[in-house]
C-alpha cells in the first residue's frame, strides 16, 4: 500500500505525521477556542514567509503563461495530449510554463514545456488529498496558504491559458477575470481552449449575466474562446508585445 504523504508548505509529512486538517482551514475557520486571538498574530509571519519565498523563487523567471486544467485529465484523454501541447508551444514561444503542480493537465503542461527546454514551474498547495509536485516541474514552491499562491500566478503571469477543468480551474480563471476588470492587473489575455467545453458557461455569460446587466460587453471581450492552441500561443505573444516585450513579470 502506497504510504500517505502530504506537504505544508515546505515540510514533507509521511505516515503518522499526516494530519487531517489543513492551515488554510485552520486560518479560516473562526469556531473552536478563542486561542486564535493569540495565535493569529504569528501567523502573520508564516504568511509573510511564502510571499518572501515565491517572490525570491520566482523574480528572474521571465515571461510566463499560466497553464489551468483538471487535475483528472488522465493521460489517455485527448485534452492530456493538448495540454502538452500547449506547454511546448509556449516554451518554444518563449515563455516560462506555471501550473499549479499536480497531476492530469497541469503535469501534461509542465511536460511539454520542459521537454521542449523551457521552464516548467509548479506552484503547488497543501491538500487534504495531497499529490505532490509532478515529476515534470523543475522549479517548484509548495504553498500552505492559497491567497499567497494565487498571488504568484497573477503577479510572474502575463496571461492564462484555461483547459476544461472544474472548481479550482473556475475559481481561477474568475478570478483573473475580476482583477481583470476591476483594473489590478492590465494586458491580461485569457484563452479557453476547447469549444465543446466552455462554450455553455460563455454563452451563460452572454445570454444571462450580460442580458441581466451584471457585467458589460467589455468584460466578455476579455475572453477568447478556441481549440487551436497555435491561436492561444500567438495571443499570448501579441499581449506580451503590447505589454513592452516578453520582459518578466508585474511590479
Amino acid at each position: 500500500m502506497k504510504d500517505r504523504f502530504r506537504y505544508k508548505g515546505p515540510v514533507l509529512m509521511r505516515r503518522g505525521q499526516v494530519d487531517a486538517s489543513t492551515t488554510d482551514q485552520r486560518l479560516l475557520d473562526s469556531r473552536g477556542p478563542s486561542d486564535w486571538v493569540h495565535t493569529d498574530p504569528w501567523r502573520v509571519m508564516r504568511i509573510q514567509s511564502e510571499f518572501v519565498e515565491g517572490f525570491g523563487a520566482l523574480a528572474e523567471l521571465g515571461p510566463a503563461i499560466g497553464v489551468f486544467g483538471s487535475a483528472r485529465t488522465t493521460p489517455d484523454h485527448p485534452f492530456y495530449a493538448i495540454a502538452e501541447e500547449v506547454g511546448r508551444k509556449l516554451a518554444q514561444a518563449g515563455f516560462a510554463v506555471i501550473t499549479g503542480g499536480g497531476p492530469g493537465a497541469m503535469e501534461a503542461a509542465n511536460k511539454g514545456a520542459s521537454e521542449a527546454g523551457g521552464v516548467s514551474v509548479g506552484l503547488g498547495i497543501e491538500l487534504p488529498f495531497e499529490t505532490g509536485l509532478n515529476q515534470w516541474v523543475d522549479k517548484g514552491i509548495n504553498f500552505r496558504y492559497f491567497f499567497a499562491r494565487k498571488t504568484m500566478f497573477v503577479k510572474y503571469a502575463q496571461g492564462f491559458v484555461v483547459l476544461p477543468g472544474g472548481l479550482g480551474t473556475f475559481d481561477e480563471l474568475f478570478e483573473a477575470l475580476t482583477l481583470s476588470q476591476t483594473g489590478k492587473i492590465t494586458s491580461f489575455p485569457v484563452v479557453l481552449v476547447g469549444t465543446a467545453y466552455w462554450q455553455g458557461l460563455v454563452d451563460w455569460l452572454r445570454h444571462t449575466v450580460l442580458a441581466e446587466g451584471k457585467i458589460a460587453e467589455a468584460d466578455l471581450d476579455m475572453l477568447t474562446l478556441t481549440d487551436d492552441v497555435d491561436e492561444a500561443v500567438r495571443l499570448m505573444v501579441e499581449s506580451s508585445a503590447k505589454g513592452g516585450g516578453l520582459s518578466g513579470g508585474r511590479g
